[in-house]
């Protein structure tokens, strides 16, 4: 078990480099495909008289830095677990879609606050020509492009600041059709303010999608749990595994892809304290091998169910019981005799095993278990001749 789990430590520090790379990969593809379009739509929009157009590169620009804020991100990402950030560094991915939202956000507000001043001032509205529809078609089919190349690895890799990414590129896509329809509406109806308006359009879509990316990583930033279905799925195939009577308090969060939970396993109350970190261990095994994104499991075993109430709690702790029930053994005279003595704390009460290497008279272990039954807490005696 333990040689099971030391290599899947190994296998996660090569899938954090593998998805870094991958990562890097379709970044760095989006990166030259926006130079190319930024540029294409910025001079495009220039000699073709459309602030829609325009607007649309400026909006391609700012991908440019997202896309750099989504390289670096996924570069501190990959790193692995250190004293410093003994839970990874997943984080940073959650941090770069903020970011990312953001940037969309702004830029959809100047994008807005252009467009009503030029609708506000009509002067300074402009009639765009047809050549511009080639540059928001090209922008069209490369932004689309763009959005299945990277959500089809945002899904390979797990990968939810790729997948804000390609969504990025997805509301590009969509942005410049709507510019396409306004422009088009400008030079084939005549109405001057369709540019105009489809900008409008555009920086309202850009707004929506960045304050959407704000939101969801910022429950992640907080420590928002699991939807209900996928906590309640991970709980049953818990209580399903061998050695487990009840799983309760299972708590989890996202760190970039990765999801970190804790769970309390309730076992049987007389298990070796062996056992029990077996059963531990076991279920940390399974789950990372059912729900892969599971990276960083910490189990608390109990022998009760504490879920509501620590019921044991109040009581004393073994040097303290020892000091109480140590007279007692001595006088009794079996103080030589006595291997072990195993506690279990259970139900608010002290159950005592006591291990003796030879048969001993019943009525010195009577008169022996009496006596320590008097002591604060004590529920048993419960006395196991070893041959």
């Amino acid at each position: 078990m333990t040689e099971a789990i030391l290599e899947e430590s190994r296998g996660e520090k090569y899938n954090n480099q593998l998805r870094y790379q991958a990562t890097r990969n379709v970044t760095l593809v989006g990166l030259v495909v926006n130079i190319f379009l930024s540029v294409a739509q910025l001079l495009g929009g220039f000699f073709t008289h459309s602030q829609a157009l325009i607007a649309d590169g400026i909006h391609t620009l700012s991908d440019l830095a997202s896309d750099v804020v989504v390289l670096v991100a996924a570069k501190l990402a990959s790193k692995d677990a250190d004293d410093d950030h003994p839970y990874g560094h997943g984080r940073f991915e959650t941090v770069a879609t903020v970011i990312l939202g953001l940037a969309l956000a702004g830029v959809a507000v100047g994008i807005a606050m252009s467009a009503i001043g030029r609708l506000m001032n009509p002067e300074r509205l402009t009639q765009p020509e047809p050549l511009a529809l080639l540059f928001v078609a090209l922008a069209i089919f490369s932004k689309e492009g763009l959005y299945h190349y990277t959500v089809r690895v945002a899904k390979r890799i797990d990968s939810k600041m790729l997948m804000a990414n390609a969504w990025h590129h997805r509301s590009d896509a969509i942005s410049s059709l709507l510019v396409a329809i306004g422009v088009a509406g400008s030079i084939f109806l005549k109405i001057p303010w369709l540019d105009s308006a489809a900008a409008i359009l555009v920086a309202g879509m850009i707004f929506y999608m960045g304050v959407r990316l704000i939101l969801d990583s910022t429950m992640e930033l907080v420590d928002t749990a699991l939807d209900p279905e996928k906590t309640k799925e991970i709980k049953d195939f818990i209580a399903g595994i061998e050695g487990v009577e009840h799983a309760h308090q299972l708590r989890t969060r996202k760190m970039g892809s990765a999801v970190l939970a804790d769970v309390h396993l309730q076992v049987n109350s007389y298990l070796s304290v062996s056992e029990g970190h077996f059963i531990a261990e076991n279920v940390m095994y399974k789950l990372r091998k059912k729900f892969p994104e599971m990276r960083d499991i910490t189990v608390h075993i109990d022998p009760e169910d504490d879920e509501t109430a620590s019921p044991s709690s109040h009581l004393p702790s073994r040097n303290q019981v020892m000091a109480e029930i140590y007279p007692h053994i001595q006088k009794s005279g079996l103080d030589k005799s006595i291997r072990n003595i195993v506690l279990h704390y259970i139900d608010g009460k002290i159950e005592i095993e006591m291990f003796i290497n030879e048969h001993q008279n019943e009525n010195v272990l009577d008169n022996l278990k009496t006596a320590c039954k008097t002591c604060d807490g004590v529920r048993s005696i419960i006395f196991h001749q070893q041959l």
